[in-house]
C-alpha cells in the first residue's frame, strides 16, 4: 500500500515537473523591437540581429516593422506595453513623437532603449545604444578629402551636402562631424559649395529617401552645373547614395571622359558596395549591427536582473529632457581598398552576396 502512494506521488512530482519545464525555459519576460522600415536592409539586418542574441539568452520577442509610418509605430508600441513587455527596443520614425506612449510603458514598469536613432523630448528613455555618429560624419568627409588629394591639392573642388531626415537626431551629428573636417577647407577655398547650400535646414532628406534626394541632386545640376564639373557629394547614407548616383549618371557622369565624383555613404549595404566595386559609390561606412545587437542584449540583460548597465557615455546625447546614458561603437569607413578585409573576412557578408 505503502509502495503503491509512494510511486504514485512520484509520478505527480514527474508530471508536474513535466509541465514545469517549458514554463520555467519560457521564464524570461518578452522584449518588444520596434524597427522604423524594412526598406532598408539595413534595418532588416538590425531586427534579425537583435531577435537571434535575445532568443540565445533565452528572452521571447516581439519584432514589429512600421514601414515609417509614424501611427503605425505608435499602435505597435502600445500594443507591445499592453501585452506586457518588460523592455522596448525603439529604432523610431520620429525621436520626437514618442513622448506619451513612453509615459505610458512607464507607468507599466516597461524600460525602454533607443537603439541607434535617439528618442527625444521624453523623460523615460532609459538607455541609448548606437554607434559614435560624430564619428560616422568625420569618416564620411575624411574619405572624401583622401579622395580629392587634399591638403596638398590646391583646387578649389566643387563639392555638394547632403544631410539625413531632419526627425532624426543621428542626421544632425552625422553633418556636424562632416563639417568638422570640411569647413577649414571651404574657408579656405581648396573646397567651395557652388550651390551656396550649407546647413540641416537647406541639405536635409527627408525620411532617408533616395528618391528626393535625386530629385534635389537633379535640380542642383541643372541650377549650378551647366559649366563646370561637380567634385564631390557628401551623402549621410547608401539610400541617399544611389539616387544622388542615378542623378549624377543621368546627365553623363561616369561615361565617356566624365569621371565620377567621390559619393560618400552609410551602412555598407549591398547595392553601395557592389557599386564601390563598379567605380560608382565612393565610400560607405560599417556599422557591425550584429555588435550593436549584443550590447542591446546586454543591457536588457543588465536592466531585469538588477545589474550596472554597460554604457561608455554620459555626457554627450541630451534629448531636450535628459541626458540619456549610451553606449558607443565604433564606425569603420570602407571602400574598395578595404572592402573584402571588413565585410568577407568578418563574416557579415558572403563574397557571393557581393560579387
Amino acid at each position: 500500500m505503502t509502495s503503491g502512494i509512494t510511486k504514485l506521488l512520484s509520478a505527480l512530482a514527474l508530471g508536474a515537473l513535466a509541465f514545469a519545464g517549458p514554463a520555467l525555459a519560457q521564464s524570461k519576460p518578452t522584449v518588444g523591437i520596434a524597427m522604423p522600415t524594412k526598406s532598408s536592409a539595413r534595418w532588416i539586418a538590425d531586427g534579425d540581429n537583435i531577435v537571434k542574441v535575445l532568443k540565445e539568452r533565452g528572452y521571447n520577442t516581439d519584432l514589429q516593422y512600421a514601414e515609417d509610418e509614424i501611427p503605425n509605430q505608435l499602435s505597435q508600441i502600445e500594443n507591445m506595453v499592453t501585452k506586457g513587455a518588460k523592455v522596448l527596443v525603439i529604432a523610431a520614425i520620429d525621436g520626437t513623437t514618442l513622448s506619451d506612449i513612453l509615459q505610458q510603458a512607464a507607468a507599466a514598469g516597461t524600460k525602454v532603449i533607443a537603439y541607434d536613432r535617439l528618442i527625444r523630448n521624453s523623460p523615460n528613455v532609459d538607455y541609448y545604444a548606437t554607434f559614435d555618429n560624430f564619428k560616422v560624419g568625420v569618416l564620411q568627409a575624411q574619405t572624401l578629402v583622401k579622395g580629392l588629394g587634399l591638403p596638398e591639392a590646391k583646387g578649389p573642388f566643387n563639392i555638394e551636402l547632403f544631410g539625413g531626415s531632419p526627425d532624426d537626431n543621428n542626421a544632425y551629428f552625422f553633418y556636424d562631424g562632416a563639417m568638422s573636417v570640411l569647413k577649414p577647407f571651404i574657408d579656405s577655398k581648396q573646397i567651395v559649395v557652388a550651390s551656396g547650400q550649407m546647413g540641416m535646414d537647406k541639405v536635409s532628406t527627408l525620411r532617408w529617401d533616395g528618391a528626393t534626394a535625386q530629385a534635389r541632386m537633379d535640380n542642383l545640376l541643372s541650377a549650378f552645373y551647366n559649366n563646370k564639373r561637380i567634385d564631390a557629394v557628401l551623402s549621410p547614407y547608401d539610400g541617399i547614395s544611389i539616387g544622388i548616383l542615378s542623378s549624377l549618371k543621368g546627365v553623363g557622369y561616369g561615361s565617356g571622359s566624365m569621371k565620377m565624383p567621390l559619393v560618400s555613404g552609410q551602412d555598407a549595404e549591398v547595392p553601395s558596395v557592389k557599386s564601390i566595386l563598379a567605380g560608382e559609390q565612393y565610400s560607405t561606412i560599417f556599422k557591425d549591427t550584429r555588435e550593436l545587437a549584443k550590447v542591446t542584449a546586454d543591457m536588457v540583460d543588465a536592466m531585469l536582473s538588477g545589474k550596472e548597465v554597460p554604457v561608455n557615455d554620459t555626457k554627450t546625447y541630451t534629448n531636450g529632457r535628459k541626458t540619456v546614458p549610451s553606449y558607443l561603437l565604433t564606425p569603420v569607413a570602407v571602400d574598395k581598398s578595404n572592402w573584402e578585409a571588413i565585410l568577407i573576412a568578418s563574416g557579415y557578408y558572403k563574397a557571393g552576396q557581393i560579387k
